[in-house]
Protein backbone atom coordinates (compact mmCIF):
# COMPACT_ATOMS: atom_id res chain seq x y z
CA UNK A 1 0.00 0.00 0.00
CA UNK A 2 1.32 3.42 -0.90
CA UNK A 3 1.16 6.28 1.54
CA UNK A 4 1.46 9.96 0.66
CA UNK A 5 4.98 11.30 0.93
CA UNK A 6 3.79 14.25 2.99
CA UNK A 7 1.05 14.39 5.56
CA UNK A 8 -1.15 17.31 6.57
CA UNK A 9 0.54 19.03 9.49
CA UNK A 10 -2.27 18.04 11.82
CA UNK A 11 -1.61 14.31 11.24
CA UNK A 12 2.16 14.29 10.91
CA UNK A 13 2.67 11.41 13.38
CA UNK A 14 0.27 9.09 11.56
CA UNK A 15 2.87 6.60 10.33
CA UNK A 16 5.50 7.14 13.02
CA UNK A 17 6.83 4.33 15.18
CA UNK A 18 5.98 1.29 13.09
CA UNK A 19 9.43 -0.08 13.90
CA UNK A 20 8.76 -0.15 17.65
CA UNK A 21 8.69 -3.60 19.22
CA UNK A 22 5.14 -4.67 20.07
CA UNK A 23 4.49 -4.86 23.79
CA UNK A 24 2.31 -7.79 24.92
CA UNK A 25 1.67 -8.83 21.32
CA UNK A 26 -0.73 -11.64 22.27
CA UNK A 27 -3.33 -9.48 24.04
CA UNK A 28 -6.51 -9.53 21.91
CA UNK A 29 -7.77 -5.99 21.29
CA UNK A 30 -11.17 -4.72 20.29
CA UNK A 31 -10.43 -1.20 19.12
CA UNK A 32 -13.47 0.45 20.66
CA UNK A 33 -13.35 3.64 18.60
CA UNK A 34 -12.03 4.46 15.13
CA UNK A 35 -13.17 6.18 11.95
CA UNK A 36 -12.99 5.77 8.20
CA UNK A 37 -13.43 8.69 5.81
CA UNK A 38 -12.18 10.28 2.60
CA UNK A 39 -11.76 14.04 2.86
CA UNK A 40 -9.50 16.55 1.11
CA UNK A 41 -7.30 16.95 4.21
CA UNK A 42 -6.93 13.23 4.88
CA UNK A 43 -7.97 9.91 3.40
CA UNK A 44 -8.22 7.07 5.91
CA UNK A 45 -10.12 4.12 4.53
CA UNK A 46 -10.19 0.37 5.07
CA UNK A 47 -6.80 -0.26 3.44
CA UNK A 48 -5.23 2.36 5.71
CA UNK A 49 -6.77 0.91 8.85
CA UNK A 50 -5.79 -2.63 7.88
CA UNK A 51 -2.20 -1.49 7.33
CA UNK A 52 -2.19 -0.20 10.91
CA UNK A 53 -3.85 -3.35 12.22
CA UNK A 54 -1.21 -5.50 10.50
CA UNK A 55 1.65 -3.50 12.03
CA UNK A 56 1.80 -5.88 14.99
CA UNK A 57 -0.84 -5.39 17.67
CA UNK A 58 -3.48 -8.11 17.80
CA UNK A 59 -6.58 -6.14 16.79
CA UNK A 60 -9.33 -8.76 16.51
CA UNK A 61 -12.30 -6.43 15.96
CA UNK A 62 -13.25 -2.79 15.95
CA UNK A 63 -16.11 -0.40 16.65
CA UNK A 64 -16.83 2.08 13.86
CA UNK A 65 -17.76 5.58 15.06
CA UNK A 66 -19.53 8.17 12.96
CA UNK A 67 -17.92 11.32 11.58
CA UNK A 68 -20.89 12.25 9.37
CA UNK A 69 -18.95 10.76 6.46
CA UNK A 70 -20.70 9.27 3.40
CA UNK A 71 -24.06 10.79 4.29
CA UNK A 72 -26.70 10.62 1.60
CA UNK A 73 -26.97 13.71 -0.59
CA UNK A 74 -30.73 13.64 -0.96
CA UNK A 75 -33.85 12.56 0.84
CA UNK A 76 -35.07 13.84 4.23
CA UNK A 77 -32.22 15.38 6.18
CA UNK A 78 -32.95 13.24 9.24
CA UNK A 79 -32.33 10.06 7.21
CA UNK A 80 -29.15 11.11 5.44
CA UNK A 81 -26.88 9.55 8.11
CA UNK A 82 -28.06 6.17 6.83
CA UNK A 83 -25.46 6.51 4.08
CA UNK A 84 -22.61 6.22 6.58
CA UNK A 85 -24.24 3.24 8.29
CA UNK A 86 -24.61 1.49 4.92
CA UNK A 87 -20.95 2.21 4.18
CA UNK A 88 -19.74 0.89 7.54
CA UNK A 89 -21.89 -2.22 7.26
CA UNK A 90 -20.42 -2.91 3.83
CA UNK A 91 -16.91 -2.64 5.23
CA UNK A 92 -17.89 -4.98 8.04
CA UNK A 93 -19.32 -7.52 5.61
CA UNK A 94 -16.10 -7.44 3.57
CA UNK A 95 -14.00 -8.10 6.65
CA UNK A 96 -16.35 -10.76 8.02
CA UNK A 97 -15.62 -12.76 4.85
CA UNK A 98 -12.05 -13.34 6.01
CA UNK A 99 -10.69 -12.10 2.69
CA UNK A 100 -9.01 -9.16 4.41
CA UNK A 101 -7.51 -10.98 7.38
CA UNK A 102 -8.65 -11.94 10.84
CA UNK A 103 -9.73 -8.51 12.10
CA UNK A 104 -13.49 -7.95 12.09
CA UNK A 105 -13.45 -4.26 11.25
CA UNK A 106 -16.69 -2.44 12.16
CA UNK A 107 -18.05 -5.44 14.07
CA UNK A 108 -20.18 -2.82 15.81
CA UNK A 109 -21.37 0.45 14.30
CA UNK A 110 -22.23 3.71 16.05
CA UNK A 111 -23.98 6.10 13.68
CA UNK A 112 -24.93 9.75 13.78
CA UNK A 113 -28.31 11.10 14.84
CA UNK A 114 -29.38 14.67 15.55
CA UNK A 115 -31.25 14.10 18.79
CA UNK A 116 -32.42 17.70 18.85
CA UNK A 117 -35.13 16.47 16.45
CA UNK A 118 -36.78 14.62 19.31
CA UNK A 119 -39.23 11.91 18.28
CA UNK A 120 -38.31 12.69 14.68
CA UNK A 121 -35.23 10.45 14.98
CA UNK A 122 -37.36 7.34 15.45
CA UNK A 123 -37.52 6.52 11.74
CA UNK A 124 -33.75 6.96 11.39
CA UNK A 125 -33.09 4.52 14.23
CA UNK A 126 -35.55 1.95 12.90
CA UNK A 127 -34.14 2.17 9.39
CA UNK A 128 -30.60 1.84 10.74
CA UNK A 129 -31.58 -1.30 12.62
CA UNK A 130 -33.09 -2.68 9.41
CA UNK A 131 -29.97 -1.86 7.37
CA UNK A 132 -27.45 -3.30 9.83
CA UNK A 133 -29.33 -5.49 12.32
CA UNK A 134 -26.25 -7.49 13.29
CA UNK A 135 -23.99 -4.48 13.84
CA UNK A 136 -25.84 -1.22 14.47
CA UNK A 137 -25.39 -0.66 18.19
CA UNK A 138 -25.95 3.01 18.91
CA UNK A 139 -25.57 6.65 18.03
CA UNK A 140 -23.27 9.52 18.76
CA UNK A 141 -23.84 13.24 18.57
CA UNK A 142 -20.72 15.25 19.30
CA UNK A 143 -21.68 18.03 21.71
CA UNK A 144 -18.31 19.72 22.19
CA UNK A 145 -18.99 23.30 23.28
CA UNK A 146 -16.27 25.70 24.39
CA UNK A 147 -16.31 29.46 25.03
CA UNK A 148 -13.04 29.89 23.12
CA UNK A 149 -12.44 29.38 19.42
CA UNK A 150 -9.29 27.30 19.98
CA UNK A 151 -10.68 23.77 19.57
CA UNK A 152 -12.84 24.39 16.52
CA UNK A 153 -9.98 24.49 14.07
CA UNK A 154 -9.59 20.74 14.69
CA UNK A 155 -13.28 19.85 14.31
CA UNK A 156 -14.62 18.95 10.86
CA UNK A 157 -18.29 19.47 11.70
CA UNK A 158 -18.68 22.24 14.25
CA UNK A 159 -21.50 21.23 16.61
CA UNK A 160 -24.25 23.72 17.41
CA UNK A 161 -24.11 25.14 20.91
CA UNK A 162 -26.22 23.75 23.71
CA UNK A 163 -27.12 20.44 22.06
CA UNK A 164 -27.84 18.53 25.25
CA UNK A 165 -29.91 21.41 26.64
CA UNK A 166 -32.08 21.71 23.55
CA UNK A 167 -35.80 20.99 23.89
CA UNK A 168 -35.70 17.99 21.57
CA UNK A 169 -32.61 16.25 22.91
CA UNK A 170 -34.14 14.21 25.72
CA UNK A 171 -37.15 13.06 23.69
CA UNK A 172 -34.66 12.01 20.98
CA UNK A 173 -32.48 10.33 23.56
CA UNK A 174 -35.50 8.42 24.86
CA UNK A 175 -36.01 7.00 21.36
CA UNK A 176 -32.43 5.67 21.52
CA UNK A 177 -32.95 4.11 24.95
CA UNK A 178 -36.29 2.49 23.99
CA UNK A 179 -34.50 0.55 21.26
CA UNK A 180 -31.76 -0.74 23.53
CA UNK A 181 -29.12 1.32 21.73
CA UNK A 182 -26.07 2.95 23.28
CA UNK A 183 -25.23 6.65 23.27
CA UNK A 184 -21.64 7.77 22.76
CA UNK A 185 -20.98 11.16 24.36
CA UNK A 186 -18.20 13.46 23.12
CA UNK A 187 -17.74 16.60 25.20
CA UNK A 188 -15.19 18.56 27.20
CA UNK A 189 -14.61 18.09 30.92
CA UNK A 190 -16.34 21.37 31.80
CA UNK A 191 -19.56 20.00 30.24
CA UNK A 192 -19.70 16.78 32.25
CA UNK A 193 -22.52 18.00 34.49
CA UNK A 194 -24.77 17.71 31.42
CA UNK A 195 -23.82 14.04 31.16
CA UNK A 196 -24.41 13.47 34.86
CA UNK A 197 -27.87 14.99 34.58
CA UNK A 198 -28.66 12.85 31.53
CA UNK A 199 -27.53 9.63 33.21
CA UNK A 200 -29.61 10.45 36.30
CA UNK A 201 -32.68 11.10 34.15
CA UNK A 202 -32.21 7.84 32.20
CA UNK A 203 -30.67 5.36 34.67
CA UNK A 204 -31.28 2.42 32.32
CA UNK A 205 -29.51 4.03 29.36
CA UNK A 206 -26.09 2.81 28.32
CA UNK A 207 -23.85 5.84 27.90
CA UNK A 208 -20.24 5.70 26.72
CA UNK A 209 -18.06 8.72 27.46
CA UNK A 210 -15.55 9.19 24.65
CA UNK A 211 -11.87 10.06 24.89
CA UNK A 212 -11.31 9.97 28.67
CA UNK A 213 -13.71 12.88 29.10
CA UNK A 214 -11.53 15.33 27.14
CA UNK A 215 -9.86 17.72 29.55
CA UNK A 216 -9.84 20.97 27.58
CA UNK A 217 -6.48 22.66 28.22
CA UNK A 218 -5.40 24.06 24.86
CA UNK A 219 -3.31 27.23 24.79
CA UNK A 220 -2.82 27.19 28.57
CA UNK A 221 0.32 27.53 30.69
CA UNK A 222 1.49 24.82 33.08
CA UNK A 223 -0.36 26.21 36.12
CA UNK A 224 -3.64 26.55 34.23
CA UNK A 225 -3.30 23.00 32.92
CA UNK A 226 -2.69 21.74 36.46
CA UNK A 227 -5.88 23.50 37.58
CA UNK A 228 -7.78 21.90 34.71
CA UNK A 229 -6.51 18.46 35.70
CA UNK A 230 -7.70 18.88 39.29
CA UNK A 231 -11.16 19.92 38.10
CA UNK A 232 -11.19 17.17 35.49
CA UNK A 233 -10.27 14.46 38.00
CA UNK A 234 -12.98 15.56 40.43
CA UNK A 235 -15.57 15.64 37.65
CA UNK A 236 -14.61 12.20 36.35
CA UNK A 237 -15.09 10.61 39.75
CA UNK A 238 -18.50 12.24 40.00
CA UNK A 239 -19.45 10.95 36.53
CA UNK A 240 -18.28 7.46 37.47
CA UNK A 241 -20.77 7.34 40.36
CA UNK A 242 -23.38 6.71 37.64
CA UNK A 243 -23.14 2.97 36.95
CA UNK A 244 -24.70 3.32 33.49
CA UNK A 245 -21.78 5.40 32.17
CA UNK A 246 -18.75 3.69 30.63
CA UNK A 247 -15.47 5.32 29.64
CA UNK A 248 -13.33 4.99 26.53
CA UNK A 249 -9.63 5.36 27.23
CA UNK A 250 -8.00 7.13 24.31
CA UNK A 251 -8.39 10.31 22.32
CA UNK A 252 -5.26 11.52 24.08
CA UNK A 253 -3.63 12.32 20.75
CA UNK A 254 -6.10 15.14 20.14
CA UNK A 255 -4.79 18.69 20.61
CA UNK A 256 -7.44 19.62 23.17
CA UNK A 257 -5.40 18.27 26.10
CA UNK A 258 -2.64 20.82 25.58
CA UNK A 259 0.17 18.25 25.31
CA UNK A 260 1.28 19.89 22.02
CA UNK A 261 2.60 16.65 20.51
CA UNK A 262 0.88 17.60 17.26
CA UNK A 263 3.34 20.48 16.85
CA UNK A 264 6.39 18.21 16.73
CA UNK A 265 8.09 16.77 13.68
CA UNK A 266 10.22 14.14 15.44
CA UNK A 267 8.71 10.67 15.98
CA UNK A 268 7.20 10.32 19.44
CA UNK A 269 7.77 6.97 21.14
CA UNK A 270 5.46 5.08 23.45
CA UNK A 271 7.40 5.82 26.64
CA UNK A 272 7.04 9.58 26.24
CA UNK A 273 3.37 9.16 25.38
CA UNK A 274 2.83 6.91 28.40
CA UNK A 275 4.49 9.39 30.76
CA UNK A 276 2.25 12.21 29.57
CA UNK A 277 -0.96 10.22 29.31
CA UNK A 278 -0.63 8.21 32.52
CA UNK A 279 -2.41 10.61 34.95
CA UNK A 280 -5.48 10.71 32.73
CA UNK A 281 -5.57 6.97 32.00
CA UNK A 282 -5.10 6.12 35.65
CA UNK A 283 -7.81 8.60 36.66
CA UNK A 284 -10.30 6.88 34.35
CA UNK A 285 -9.46 3.38 35.52
CA UNK A 286 -9.44 4.39 39.19
CA UNK A 287 -12.81 6.13 38.82
CA UNK A 288 -14.69 3.66 36.61
CA UNK A 289 -12.89 0.36 37.20
CA UNK A 290 -11.72 -1.95 34.44
CA UNK A 291 -15.19 -3.39 33.83
CA UNK A 292 -16.43 0.02 32.71
CA UNK A 293 -13.36 1.07 30.71
CA UNK A 294 -12.38 0.15 27.16
CA UNK A 295 -9.31 1.06 25.14
CA UNK A 296 -9.62 2.96 21.86
CA UNK A 297 -7.27 4.13 19.12
CA UNK A 298 -9.42 7.06 17.98
CA UNK A 299 -7.64 6.69 14.67
CA UNK A 300 -6.91 8.60 12.56
CA UNK A 301 -7.52 11.77 14.68
CA UNK A 302 -4.99 10.60 17.27
CA UNK A 303 -2.50 10.36 14.42
CA UNK A 304 -1.89 14.05 15.02
CA UNK A 305 0.26 13.03 17.98
CA UNK A 306 1.05 9.34 17.74
CA UNK A 307 1.60 6.45 15.41
CA UNK A 308 -0.75 3.48 15.74
CA UNK A 309 1.94 1.17 17.13
CA UNK A 310 3.25 3.61 19.78
CA UNK A 311 -0.32 4.49 20.78
CA UNK A 312 -1.21 0.92 21.73
CA UNK A 313 2.24 0.36 23.22
CA UNK A 314 1.72 3.40 25.44
CA UNK A 315 -1.67 2.17 26.67
CA UNK A 316 -0.23 -1.29 27.34
CA UNK A 317 2.78 0.19 29.13
CA UNK A 318 0.61 2.30 31.43
CA UNK A 319 -1.38 -0.76 32.60
CA UNK A 320 1.53 -3.21 32.58
CA UNK A 321 1.02 -3.91 36.27
CA UNK A 322 -2.60 -4.96 35.84
CA UNK A 323 -3.63 -8.59 36.17
CA UNK A 324 -4.42 -10.68 33.08
CA UNK A 325 -8.16 -10.47 33.81
CA UNK A 326 -7.97 -6.70 34.21
CA UNK A 327 -6.14 -6.36 30.90
CA UNK A 328 -8.70 -8.61 29.24
CA UNK A 329 -11.49 -6.28 30.39
CA UNK A 330 -9.66 -3.14 29.29
CA UNK A 331 -8.55 -4.35 25.87
CA UNK A 332 -11.55 -6.39 24.74
CA UNK A 333 -13.98 -7.56 27.41
CA UNK A 334 -15.79 -4.32 28.20
CA UNK A 335 -16.10 -3.32 24.54
CA UNK A 336 -17.46 -6.74 23.60
CA UNK A 337 -20.07 -6.57 26.35
CA UNK A 338 -21.20 -2.96 25.80
CA UNK A 339 -21.37 -3.17 22.01
CA UNK A 340 -22.55 -6.80 21.95
CA UNK A 341 -19.70 -8.09 19.82
CA UNK A 342 -19.82 -11.89 19.69
CA UNK A 343 -16.31 -13.21 19.14
CA UNK A 344 -14.91 -16.72 19.62
CA UNK A 345 -12.90 -17.41 22.71
CA UNK A 346 -9.36 -16.13 22.44
CA UNK A 347 -6.34 -18.44 22.62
Amino acid sequence: MKHPTTMPTTHRQLFAGRDEPILDPDIPIIDSHHHLFDRPALRYMLDDYLADVRAGHRIVASVYLETQAFARLDGPAVLRPLGEIEFANGVAAMCASGAYGDCRVAAAIVGYADLRLGDGVAELLDRALELAPERFRGVRQVSIDDPTESPYRFITHRPPRGIMKSAGFRPGFEQVVKRGLTFDAAMFHHQLQDLIDLADAFPYATIVLNHCGHAMAMDMDEQARADVFRNYRESMFEVARRPNIYCKIGGLGMPFWGFRFEERDDPIGYQELATTWRPYVETCIEAFGVDRCMMESNYPPDGRSSGFVPLWNALKHIVRGASSSEKAALFHGTAARVYRIDLPEFD
